[in-house]
This record gives structure tokens, sequence and C-alpha cells, in this order.
């Protein structure tokens, strides 16, 4: 056997060595403190002891373990850090406690299984690179599994976001028959969020939230801040100032959100013929480049090869 076959077999035993070792000391860790609690007379020791029959939720809680595990190696350098990050996971809809614990786990998780992934890869099928060419790989595959997270949740908070765009002129047209039909602020927020949570449950989750917090006693500025807070969006800022100062100097809701909802509507549009506008000028390279030269191949084509039938028996004299 090669020596290059020899070192991919070794190091694919070690890792999968140390991540049954691994698995091994999490379970026998976990059980150790529920007869430690169970011992001090903790009456959750009895639920936490509890097995549960389903695979897939001992699978999941045996990842979350691995999780916080590698969170406690990746901890953020100071609080701004930890406040930004579970700033950014409230506005992706991640509103657990352990949302920051488990997204700062998986940065290093991913960023130790590329780098072991491509260990297992024999050295011969990569071409015998040098020490300072598998360095660099090695860093780079550590470097996008470390940064994956970080890119994926900008992209379901920019997806979430513009769901709420796409919801919010509906939510607000349904506001306002509620307001009209005698019903308060408070209580169409709750029957809007209900309503609107099967079309858009981004919208009507937010809703929800902002209903409980009003119903357990928050003033309602202070609901409707965190609301644009949580979502950090600039439609739904301007709608929280719009709603803070109606209530302020105690104009009519009704006609303020019906003003609010035509004035959204117009601005989607505008967007959406601002796209419109921009589609010819992006259609213009693939056209030139991709298009017209397959036209013009299909319709001149045909043509230049019978006159070149044709005229080269008589240059050549034939």
């Amino acid at each position: 056997m090669e020596l290059p076959l020899v070192a991919a077999f070794v190091t694919f035993l070690a890792v999968m060595l140390l991540g049954t070792a691994l698995y091994v000391y999490l379970d026998r860790r976990e059980m150790v403190e529920v007869w430690r609690r169970r011992a001090e007379g903790h009456p959750e020791s009895v639920v936490e002891e509890t097995p549960s029959g389903n695979i897939l939720d001992v699978a999941q809680a045996q990842l979350q373990a691995v999780l916080e595990w590698f969170a406690k190696w990746n901890q953020p350098s100071d609080a701004e850090e930890a406040k930004a990050t579970r700033h950014l996971l409230v506005t992706a809809g991640y509103r657990s406690r352990k949302a920051p614990v488990f997204f700062v786990g998986s940065k290093l998780l991913l960023a130790v299984t590329m780098v072991a992934l491509f260990a297992m890869v024999p050295v011969k099928s990569l071409g015998f690179p040098s020490t300072t060419t598998m360095l660099f790989y090695y860093v780079c595959l550590a470097a996008c599994g470390y940064y994956a997270p970080s890119v994926w949740l900008k992209h379901k908070i920019a997806g979430r976001q513009d769901a709420l765009q796409r919801a919010i002129p509906d939510a607000l047209d349904l506001m306002v028959v509620c307001v009209e039909a005698g019903l308060g602020l408070d209580q169409a927020i709750g029957r809007v969020g209900q309503e609107v949570n099967q079309a858009h449950p981004a919208l009507g989750d937010e809703l929800n939230i902002l209903s409980q917090e009003l119903r357990t006693g928050v003033q309602r500025q202070v609901a409707l801040r965190n609301l644009a807070h949580r979502t950090d969006l600039e439609e739904v800022r301007n709608l929280v100032a719009l709603l803070v100062q109606t209530d302020r100097f105690g104009t009519s809701i009704g006609q303020a959100l019906r003003v609010h909802s035509d004035s959204m509507r117009s601005a989607r549009r505008l967007k959406a013929e601002e796209l419109a506008a921009k589609l010819p000028v992006k259609l213009l390279f693939p056209l030139m480049f991709f298009i017209f030269p397959s036209i013009l191949i299909v319709t001149v084509g045909p043509a230049c090869i019978k006159i070149a039938k044709a005229l080269l028996p008589a240059m050549t004299g034939q």
C-alpha cells in the first residue's frame, strides 16, 4: 500500500476515533449531570433523565451539546459583538436564548469539519502539492467554513425583510378596515396578526409579538420601537413613527394608515418600474455575446456555406 493512502486511512481513523470519543464524553457528562441534580433533589432531573424515543430528537440534542461545546472556544471578544450577533439573529427570526450560542458554535464546527473532510482526501489525487500549498488549502477551507454561517444569516435576513416589505401594504389595508370598524389600535394589531399569519408568516409573527407586548402592559411607543428594532426595516420604522405621532397628537389612525398604505404601494410600484427600466441594460451584454451570435450563425450560416460551395471550384479552377 502506498504511503499517501496509508496517511489518508490513518487520518480518517483518527477523526472517527476523536468524534466517537467526543460523543461518548458528552453523553456521559450529561448523564453524570442528571444524576448529580437528582442527588441534590432537583425535580427537573427526572424529566431530563427520561430519554426520547425519537432518534432525530436524540441526534438533535447531541448536536446542540456539540455546538455548545464549540461555542465555549469561540466566544465574542466583547459585549458589543455579542449584542450585534444577537440582533442579527433576532432580525432573521431566531429569538431563542441559545441561538447565539448555536450560531458561534456552528462557525467553529463547520471550520473544523471542512478541514477534517479535506484531510481525508488522498494526497495523490491532489497531485502531491507542497506543504505551503496544503497549508493554503487548509486555511481557505477553514475560513470558508467559519464565515459560511454569517453569509447564510445575511441571506436569511434579506429574505425575511423582503417578505415583510411585500406583506406590510396588505396588513395596513386590513388594519384600516379593523380601525374603521370600531376596534382600537391594540385590538386591530392582534386581529391583523392572526389574519395574515397564514399568507405572511413573518409579518404575522412580528405582529403577534407586538400584540403580546401590548397585552402585558408595555407602553405602546416602546412596543412599536421594539418592532422596528427587531425587523430593522425602513418601512417598518416609518410606520412606527407614524403610529407614535398619531398616538401622541390624537389624529385619526384610520386616515393616517390609509395614506401611509397608499404611499407604500406607490413606492413599491416605483421600485418595480425602476427594476423594469434597468432590465434592457442588463440584457444588453447577454444579447450581444450569446443570443445575437447564435441568431447570426443560424440565419447567415447556410447561405455562407452555399456561396462557398459555388465559388470555391471557380476560384480553384476546377
